[in-house]
């Protein structure tokens, strides 16, 4: 709840409109107990981001969705940080970490991320991350009242790389 408080006009900017009452309490429960049932079935994994000397403040996420196992083995990623955290090299080191190790654990043979254009330090933060640009995705996202383009990018785990 203090994460989102904290930072709603800076994710307003990036996130896909939400209703009025997302960021109150009562619907933050519901959409973690959602999450929840979707950790459980192995469809929907978040994980909370903390400094190592304030493990009970939350700086960030990074979530892992839309998990298939058919014959695409893929999943898609997002991440958000506190403004104040940005460009400090956590979101860097938690996804060095967590991509692989989902790739891994899933057997993944492709990772998607979705990012606005204009959001160049996320898409820096990706091609570091051997995430390649695929294309536009056109009217892609409603943001502020406005359909947004979003670039896709990918990672493609070769079969010796995580299975």
């Amino acid at each position: 709840f203090d994460f989102h408080q904290k930072n709603i006009s800076f994710l307003r900017q990036y996130e896909p409109d939400k209703p009025n009452n997302f960021y109150q309490l009562e619907n933050l429960k519901r959409v973690l107990s959602l999450e929840y049932r979707g950790f459980s079935r192995h469809t929907f994994i978040r994980y909370w981001l903390c400094k190592n000397d304030n493990p009970s403040e939350f700086i960030g996420s990074v979530c892992f969705h839309h998990f298939r196992s058919d014959a695409v083995k893929s999943c898609e990623i997002g991440y958000k940080l506190s403004e104040e955290e940005c460009h400090n090299g956590y979101m860097t080191e938690a996804l060095h970490f967590l991509i692989p190790l989902i790739a891994n654990n899933f057997q993944l043979h492709r990772m998607e991320a979705f990012v606005m254009p204009t959001n160049l330090p996320s898409i820096r933060l990706l091609q570091n991350l051997h995430f390649q640009e695929e294309g536009l995705l056109r009217d892609y996202a409603l943001i502020k009242r406005q359909w947004e383009d979003h670039l896709i990018l990918s990672r493609i785990f070769p079969s010796s790389e995580n299975i």
